[in-house]
């Protein structure tokens, strides 16, 4: 079994030397250990006297390897395996074209690795975080069909759409999420730094002041109080939720549950569900892998536990001769038009091809329903905003309306 190793294993050495002519040499090269480099260069026929770990810069942190980068990179690998270039070799040029040392880093081993004889399938399962196992499944079938090229450009394409996709699910949970951070930091402000001014004035009145603006005065006392303890809440909070979320499976299946009960952000992570699960299968499928295992994988990419089960439902269903169609029927989580589609794919011998077309559907929809929650939340802010700034100024001019309709 192939070791598991992340791109932290792997360190830049600068190394110098004699060649076989006797002249001084220098360089950098990429491994896990100096034995290696010293392996290395043994073989090109280089005497190392002095080999020194490169440290990494403290401002590595924009360099971490992202989920479109190995899109990008899949693309890359399916232009050149079509165009015939051999894939050690393009392994080695993206290797070094890349302006990502952490990418560049991860190529080079990789291309280490196929070069000695090993699969590529088996060379990217060493690096986990960066290559799931659908992925490596993926170019496991490619490479046991020979063809690679065509299973590369399905990748690339998946990947594509995937990470795509979830950029649109990323805006359209920011935009709530921005309406309730402005609004608290506004408010936040205006009771820190504002209310305690008119404070002062409403001390020389003399005059009992309104329910609504002391309710605002006792508010901005406790505020001005304990805003380090209301802060450090908030901070821990989420971190707390975060740490659940991620350690604690009962967390996120429930937090799965609690999204999808959200009106209009449930309508998009719906369709969403639908694309991902119709796009994995889709390229599973035409991969050649067997629908009971390409069901595993659709499961996992679905990204919500309600669409997980509901697949892992259908898998059983279908392990026990039951055709796609009728089995997503009896799980009631699709649409009809999908199990409609599905059915006619079944019967026509193109599940992929529908698959393709539905996952084209449900992206666009998705598309579209994140473009109508923007300008549905745009005046909402404002709305937002307005009721508490504007509640707060009201609660603030009230005794001063007041003693003008006294000495009027």
């Amino acid at each position: 079994m192939a070791k598991k190793k992340t791109v932290a294993d792997i360190h830049t050495f600068t190394w110098q030397g004699i060649n076989r002519k006797g002249a001084k040499v220098s360089g950098e090269l990429q491994a896990e250990s100096a034995i290696e480099i010293k392996s290395e260069l043994r073989k090109q026929g280089v005497s190392v006297t002095k080999t020194q770990k490169k440290a990494k810069s403290l401002f590595s942190f924009g360099d971490k390897i992202q989920p479109m980068d190995i899109a990008v990179v899949s693309r890359q690998i399916a232009t050149m395996l079509s165009a015939g270039v051999p894939l050690v070799q393009s392994l080695e040029l993206i290797a070094k074209s890349n302006e990502k040392a952490s990418l560049r880093t991860l190529m080079t081993s990789i291309a280490n690795d196929v070069s000695t004889g090993t699969p590529l399938s088996q060379a990217l399962r060493a690096f986990p975080r960066n290559f799931d196992d659908l992925y490596c499944d993926l170019v496991d079938a490619g490479e046991q069909s020979g063809s690679l090229d065509t299973i590369y450009d399905r990748i690339s394409t998946y990947k594509e759409k995937s990470e795509a996709l979830k950029s649109k699910i990323k805006k359209a949970m920011f935009y709530p999420i921005a309406v309730l951070v402005v609004a608290g930091v506004v408010t936040l402000l205006l009771l820190l730094f504002v209310i305690p001014q008119f404070q002062d004035i409403f001390a020389g009145f003399g005059a009992e002041l309104p329910a609504f603006t002391l309710f605002v005065l006792g508010i901005s006392d406790f505020v001005q109080s304990y805003w380090y303890v209301i802060i450090g809440a908030c901070m821990l909070a989420v971190f707390l939720f975060k740490r659940a979320h991620r350690s604690n499976e009962k967390v996120r299946n429930n937090t799965d549950k609690f999204v999808l009960k959200i009106p209009v952000i449930k309508t998009i992570l719906d369709k969403a569900a639908v694309a991902r699960f119709a796009r994995t299968l889709s390229t599973t499928s035409a991969a050649g892998i067997p629908l009971v295992d390409a069901l595993v994988s659709a499961a996992g990419a679905s990204g919500n536990y309600v669409y997980r089960t509901a697949v892992n439902t259908m898998r059983t269903e279908v392990m026990g001769g039951m055709q796609i169609n009728v089995a997503m029927k009896t799980t009631a989580a699709f649409p009809d038009m999908v199990s409609q589609m599905v059915m006619i794919g079944e019967e026509s011998g193109d599940l992929d091809g529908m698959l393709s077309k539905v996952a084209d559907i449900y992206e666009q929809q998705v598309d579209d329903a994140v473009d109508g929650l923007t300008s549905l939340l745009e005046p909402m802010i404002m709305v937002v905003l307005g009721v508490v700034v504007g509640g707060l100024i009201v609660a603030m001019y009230l005794p001063i309306f007041q003693l003008g309709s006294v000495i009027g």
